[in-house]
């Protein structure tokens, strides 16, 4: 077994990942890189309800799952869970005082976390070893550098999500198997990431018009969400099928890894079809694709956050701080509607050649 740099034999991991959907599937390679090149070892994840959800028969690995929402009753569930417990190495993964607070009852010799500059909130108070400092990496390419704390090797960019029987049944029924499926997941956790719903309605009936594609809607459960569905679904002129809020999170993994595109800002349903395969044509000015976007698919996004960042901060993406967001009013209004269509027809183009 792999020894740490204290020399001690590694044999059990503690990964703490509270969040977002997104990163949480930019974790899965660093698990499935961990079971290659450490046979045995045992893996305990310490993640976000939600998130839980969507992992879930992960094989090899225990969940210990935090409610964020539980104020200070969660910290004491996570300390009952985790008392007289002691694991050889923790991953300290997320940068924000809460995760920190988190880290301070997971008891570890080795804590490995963030190197100087990606550090926040104080993180370098609860880890004693740093991950290499890389400049203009992709987030999912950071998670990754962590096992080489341990003198592994990076992870390799594979995913492998668990989906069950049921799950595919469902994405079955919804999917023609007769033409293409585009599937739009449009709304983001932060409003100014979203495109506007005139201009989705704009580009589905345009795929619908030129290619014949069946157009599916989805979205959480939200108030939001469903309004921001319906908003695009009655400025449509083609038909569509909206599932806002109808499906779980394991059915919408099912359904994206059976479409054939994914539309979707920044948003973590873009990383869940990227973790299953699937391209998604990404729309992006409040924040940077290479930093944050689908990770097999930056070719397919529709990229205005130099423009954005240039007209509302003044600021040029090679002299700003890597991630800085430009999330402002009228930012996502840089991404027109003819560069959304222009987009898909290279995709569309491309897949013809393929097949």
């Amino acid at each position: 077994m792999l020894n740490d740099s204290s020399g001690t034999s590694v044999n059990s991991i503690c990964i703490l990942r509270l969040s977002a959907i997104g990163d949480v599937t930019h974790v899965l390679p660093v698990i499935h890189s961990l079971q290659k090149q450490m046979p045995g070892v045992r893996i305990t994840w310490i993640i976000g309800k939600m998130e839980a959800r969507l992992l879930e028969g992960l094989p090899g690995v225990e969940f210990i799952v935090f409610d964020k929402s539980a104020g200070l009753r969660g910290y004491i569930d996570l300390w009952r869970q985790l008392r007289g417990r002691r694991f050889d190495v923790l991953f300290h993964m997320q940068v924000a005082l809460r995760a920190n607070i988190a880290a301070l009852l997971v008891p570890a010799s080795t804590r490995v976390g963030y190197d100087r500059e990606r550090s926040k909130d104080l993180h370098g108070l609860f880890i004693n070893q740093r991950i290499p400092r890389r400049s203009g990496q992709h987030v999912l390419d950071c998670l990754a550098s962590f096992p080489t704390a341990l003198g592994l090797k990076p992870a390799e960019p594979e995913w492998h999500l668990p989906v069950a029987e049921t799950d595919n049944a469902f994405a079955d029924r919804v999917l023609d198997p007769a033409r293409p499926n585009l599937v739009i997941s449009p709304v983001a956790s932060h409003e100014l990431r979203n495109w506007p719903t005139q201009r989705y309605a704009a580009l589905a009936d345009y795929a619908v018009h030129q290619y014949g594609v069946r157009i599916i809607l989805v979205g959480g459960p939200s108030e939001q969400d469903r309004q921001y569905c319906q908003a695009i679904e009655e400025a449509m002129q083609e038909e569509v099928l909206n599932l806002c809020g109808q499906d779980t999170l394991k059915q919408l993994a099912a359904l994206m890894a059976r479409a054939d595109l994914v539309i979707a800002p920044d948003t973590g349903p873009a990383h869940i079809a990227n973790a299953m395969g699937t391209d998604v044509l990404g729309l992006f000015a409040s924040s940077n694709p290479y930093r944050s976007g689908p990770y097999n698919s930056i070719e397919w996004c529709v990229n205005r956050y130099p423009q954005a960042l240039e007209r509302f901060t003044g600021k040029r993406v090679e002299s700003a701080r890597w991630g800085a967001k430009a999330e402002f009013n009228g930012a996502m209004e840089l991404i027109t509607v003819d560069d959304a269509t222009a987009m898909l027809d290279h995709w569309m183009a491309r897949r013809r050649q393929s097949a």
